[in-house]
């Protein structure tokens, strides 16, 4: 998912480059949108494994 973000990014630096802003401000907004999506989902997994605990053998 960070795979995504990194892209955005990197298209958003070529059209800002280019001279493209709308497509940069859009890519933008996409990155960050995916990012905080991929910190929730992080947070989210993290608060199930602390709940479930560890399984001891």
């Amino acid at each position: 998912m960070l795979g995504w973000v990194v892209t955005f990014l990197v298209i958003a630096l070529i059209a800002g480059i280019l001279g493209f802003g709308g497509i940069a401000g859009a890519s933008i907004e996409i990155a960050k949108i995916i990012f905080f999506i991929a910190v929730v989902l992080f947070l989210v997994s993290a608060v199930v494994s602390l709940a479930r605990g560890r399984n001891r053998i």
